[in-house]
């Protein structure tokens, strides 16, 4: 894969990257970062350093539960 893409999240705060020109799919949205594919991957190892899905981490931290 070449060319530039964007970093996305989706409403469970999960990242992926997307060539710039596809469509964004329902469910998520563009972060505002672009770059080739590696500086995207690596955009992504910095800022999404909690695996969890939200909907799972909110649970957790209502429960009390660690991780």
């Amino acid at each position: 894969m070449t060319g530039r893409h964007q970093v996305v999240v989706n409403d469970e705060d999960q990242y992926s990257l997307l060539p710039l020109d596809r469509r964004l799919p329902d469910g998520w949205r563009a972060t505002g970062f672009t770059g080739d594919r590696q500086e995207c991957l690596d955009h992504i190892d910095e800022i999404w350093t909690d695996m969890r899905p939200r909907s799972l981490r909110l649970r957790q931290d209502a429960d009390g539960s660690a991780r």
